[in-house]
């Protein structure tokens, strides 16, 4: 699974992180001056290089990550 997380972006890594804390698509565009749809991008992005079907596997599966 590491190797999934490999191949994510700076940007994704960002989104990434505060989703990891458990973040919603609006406060993480907040917090690094995105738009929303620019979130959900980097959210649709991540599920689909990671192989998670939910947001939740996708945080749980970042949290497991060293």
């Amino acid at each position: 699974m590491a190797e999934h997380f490999d191949r994510v972006s700076p940007a994704e890594a960002r989104v990434l992180a505060l989703l990891r804390l458990g973040a919603s698509n609006r406060e993480i565009a907040a917090g690094l001056v995105l738009s929303v749809r620019t979130v959900e991008s980097h959210v649709s992005s991540l599920l689909a290089k990671t192989g998670c079907r939910s947001r939740t596997q996708l945080a749980l599966r970042a949290v497991a990550q060293p």
